[in-house]
Order: C-alpha cells, then sequence, then structure tokens
C-alpha cells in the first residue's frame, strides 16, 4: 500500500513537473527581447530538462547584413567552455586509474615547472585546473602568438608568479594546456583524439571540431562580430586556431552542446544509458576548489550569490536560491555561456555571435528564473547599467589621466633613440621601429603604433593594446627598457 501510494505521488509529481513547463513561446519572447536589448546579430539556445529538450532554436543573423539564419546547427566557437571537455577526460582517466586529481604535475609532464621551486615541487593536476598555482593570466603567450602550446609551456616556466602558490584565484588558461599534454604523455594519444573518441562519438556530438581550420569550409558557421568605437555593431575577422587547444578550441552547434547538457545533468550517461565516467569523479569537476571572492565587478554581476567558486572547468554559485554550475567562453567576435541547474536538472546554452557581450549572462538569468518558476527581473537593463558604469568609469580614469599629463614634458630622446630590440625571458623579443616617422612597436602578431604622450611615455593608438601606455627608461642617454603588456624588457 505504501508502495503504491508512493508511485502516485511519483507520477502526479511527474505529470505535474511536465505541464508545468512554460510555453517555448515565453522563453523565444525573452531572446528576441535580449537580441534587441544588446544588438546582437544571432544566437543559438539550448534549454534540457534532463533528457528533454524543451528549446533547442537559431535566432537571427549568421552574418550582420547576410540573410542567413542561426540554426542549431550553426557552429560556434565554445572558447573557454572547452575547459570543462578537458577536466570530463580527466575524470575519465582517473576511472581508467591512468591518472588521479592529485597525482605531481611532474609524474605525467616532467617537462614543466613552476618558476618557483618549492611551489614546483608541490603542483598537482587538480592545481592546474582550478586557477590557484600562481601563475596569471599572460594570454598573450599563446593568443595570437607566434608559436604553439609547448613553446608557451616552455615560456610559461620562466615567468615569477602572479600570487602566492594556492593562495588566490586568478583565471588562465596556461595551466590547462599543461593538463592537455599531461594527459598525452600519459595515454600516447593526442588530447582532441581522446576527446572525440570518449565523449563526442559516444553522445553524438558530429559538429564538434577542434581547430578552426577543420571545420568545413561549406559549414552553417556563425560570423564573429564586435561593438565598435563608433558604438555600431561590425563584424571582425574570426581567431584562427590551428593547433587544437586544450583550454579553448573546441567548436560546436547547440545541438552538439544539447547533447553536452544532458550528458551532465544524467551523472555521465551517454543517449543509451551507458555510463562512460563515474559519478564520483564527474561530480569532482563540479566541486567547489578555489573561492573567488564577491567583490567589485563580480558580485556585481552575481547580485543574488552568496557564494562563487572555481571547480575544475566550472563555475559553482548560487543563483536566488539555487546551485549552479557554469562557465563563459569568448574569442574574438563571440561570447557563450553553457549553465546547469542540478537540482532542477535543468541546462541552459547561449551561443552569441557578438564579443564581450552581456547578453550571455542577462538571458540565461531570465531563463532561470523561468523555468524556475522565480520571480520575473529585468536582467537586460540590470546588466546594461553594470556595462554603461564600466565605460563611464574607463573614460573617467582616461580623462583624469590625460588631464594629468604635461604636455610641455618632451622625449628625452630623439625617436630613434627608442627604436631597438628588447628582451623578456618568457615574452621574448620586442622591436620598437620608425615607419613613415611614427614608433611602430612590433610583438608577435601585434603592431602598435606609438605616439608621444608624456615625456618617455608613449601611447598605442589602437587595437589590441589601444589607450595603453608604453613608458621607456632613459639612462645616460639611452633608452634601457621599456614596459609592455605589464611586462618589463630590456634593451638588447
Amino acid at each position: 500500500m505504501l508502495r503504491f501510494i508512493a508511485i502516485l505521488v511519483l507520477l502526479t509529481f511527474s505529470a505535474r513537473s511536465v505541464a508545468a513547463e512554460p510555453d517555448p513561446a515565453v522563453a523565444e519572447k525573452l531572446v528576441a527581447d535580449a537580441l534587441k536589448a544588446w544588438d546582437v546579430p544571432g544566437v543559438a539556445v539550448v534549454v534540457v530538462r534532463g533528457d528533454d529538450t524543451l528549446l533547442l532554436k537559431g535566432f537571427g543573423k549568421r552574418e550582420l547584413g547576410a540573410a542567413a539564419p542561426v540554426t542549431a546547427d550553426t557552429v560556434f566557437p565554445l572558447a573557454s567552455c572547452s575547459k570543462a571537455f578537458t577536466t570530463t577526460l580527466l575524470a575519465m582517466l582517473a576511472d581508467d586509474g591512468a591518472m588521479n586529481w592529485d597525482d605531481s604535475v611532474h609524474k605525467h609532464l616532467s617537462g614543466f615547472k613552476l618558476s618557483d621551486p618549492n611551489a614546483d615541487a608541490l603542483l598537482t593536476m587538480r592545481d592546474l585546473l582550478c586557477h590557484r598555482c600562481g601563475i596569471g593570466g599572460h594570454d598573450i603567450l599563446w593568443y595570437r602568438a607566434p608559436w604553439g602550446i609547448d613553446e608557451t609551456l616552455k615560456r610559461a616556466q620562466l615567468l615569477p608568479l602572479d600570487y602566492p602558490f594556492r593562495s588566490g584565484f586568478q583565471y588562465s588558461s596556461i595551466p590547462y594546456l599543461a593538463a592537455g599534454r599531461a594527459i598525452e604523455k600519459r595515454t600516447g594519444e593526442k588530447w582532441e583524439k581522446l576527446v572525440r573518441t570518449r565523449i563526442c562519438e559516444p553522445l553524438g556530438m558530429k559538429g564538434v571540431t577542434f581547430t578552426t581550420i577543420a571545420i568545413p569550409k561549406d559549414a552553417d558557421r556563425a560570423s564573429g562580430h564586435k561593438l565598435g568605437k563608433d558604438g555600431k555593431v561590425g563584424r571582425v575577422p574570426g581567431y584562427e586556431i590551428r593547433e587544437p587547444n586544450p583550454s579553448g578550441s573546441v567548436n560546436a552547434t547547440a545541438t552538439d552542446v544539447a547533447a553536452w547538457l544532458k550528458f551532465h545533468l544524467s551523472d555521465g550517461l551517454d543517449p543509451n544509458g551507458t555510463r562512460l565516467v563515474s559519478i564520483k569523479h564527474l561530480d569532482e569537476t563540479k566541486t567547489p576548489q578555489n573561492i573567488i571572492r564577491l567583490e567589485g565587478l563580480a558580485k556585481q554581476l552575481n547580485p543574488d550569490t552568496v557564494q562563487l567558486s572555481y571547480a575544475m572547468g566550472w563555475l559553482v554559485y548560487d543563483h536566488r536560491g539555487k546551485k549552479v554550475i557554469s562557465h563563459g567562453g569568448m574569442i574574438d567576435g563571440f561570447r557563450v555561456q553553457i549553465t546547469m541547474l542540478p537540482n532542477e536538472n535543468l541546462g541552459i546554452a547561449v551561443l552569441a555571435n557578438l564579443q564581450e557581450t552581456r547578453m550571455n549572462a542577462a538571458l540565461t538569468n531570465s531563463l532561470i528564473d523561468l523555468y524556475c518558476g522565480l520571480p520575473a527581473k529585468d536582467w537586460n537593463a540590470y546588466f546594461r547599467k553594470i556595462v554603461e558604469q564600466e565605460a563611464a568609469d574607463r573614460k573617467a580614469t582616461l580623462e583624469a589621466r590625460n588631464a594629468a599629463r604635461d604636455p610641455n614634458a618632451k622625449p628625452t630622446l630623439p625617436l630613434t633613440g627608442y627604436a631597438g630590440e628588447y628582451t623578456h625571458p618568457a615574452y621574448g623579443s620586442l622591436k620598437v621601429a620608425i615607419v613613415n616617422g611614427r614608433l611602430v612597436l612590433t610583438w608577435g602578431g601585434f603592431e602598435c603604433v606609438l605616439e608621444h604622450f608624456e615625456a618617455d611615455t608613449f601611447r598605442i593608438t589602437e587595437g589590441f593594446f589601444a589607450d595603453r601606455l608604453v613608458p621607456f627608461t632613459v639612462a645616460d642617454g639611452k633608452a634601457t627598457r621599456l614596459k609592455f603588456s605589464d611586462q618589463q624588457f630590456e634593451r638588447k
């Protein structure tokens, strides 16, 4: 009798849950409102509840001004959302007994070291995956760098630690490159082959590629966009990734991401019910490892959050009383966000072809509220205020800096005195030359025109480093060093 009642209650609850799902038209209205509020050309949206797909659809255009629409099969770069593929693969290898979270990195990748010998002696795989090993961002050691991953890792070993080992949080993709190489050394297989054979193929993720050059030329592929200085959205060239990158090179469709979300919500089962990874080790990737302080922008972006932590390839936090596991990704022209609410059996993904937009966060929050039955809030307006305040703060900072400049402080040397080659142990050689009467700084794939700002300091006029200052140090009538991208380069 008791069993009968329990079954009846379960069936009643299940029926009520299915009936309670919002009308898809309501969700689609939220998407349309977000596209308009943020001037995003196109977006693919996924909402799943367990094995059920509630929304899987493209909205808007693949490219501004073109006719082709975004569809559920449009390819987007997942950027840093790729990190969870690496940690999921490691969870599988932990099941195999091939690797463990707390293995010494040197056990699997003897050639990689931290510059601090004490930290290096303690470095584990877990340290690499939760942004606590002491290495800061240093993105341009891999982004647009004129070398590959192995050279990036070799150079990273020469970096002084940006914060004490295991005593802080600084997001960095470089440790994930090391984790990927450790996987390859231990297994004898390429990272991308393992991800494809152990994750993508069993899940039916047919649209996944691991470099941009591997995307078929005739593919349904989104184009990237960015907000220009004129305040208008325009197309930007995509960032071509020619080498598979364990921190950020997965390309996928919304259909693929729907399968990825269902896999995680099922605690590691493929569509046939076959277990691909243990609950124990998959859960470890989503267990808080490193606290992120809720202050400044982190607090503003998470107004209804009590705690925020980094797990391994995922952020873990709460939203209006609901546990959330999420990660974002951004690369030239794109921003994506993949989110799960495990207690609600809910998965959401927002893949947008506009760089740096906050639409992904706004729309994700709106969809969480809708599908969890929470009071509606205008998240577009909320995040717009943050963006506007950020822009106002940047403008005020630049104006204050420019107002403090002494326009009468002339350069100590003629322009030829600053030209030359400058070096950094990790970043290598940087050249300053005179081109058409102006100083031009060249490093890797970056070419920066410099204009005089004050005394021996110059300003980058445009491009990736626009408005950054490049101060030279002059001693005994010679330029002896310069500072670029927060790094000191000594004259050769």
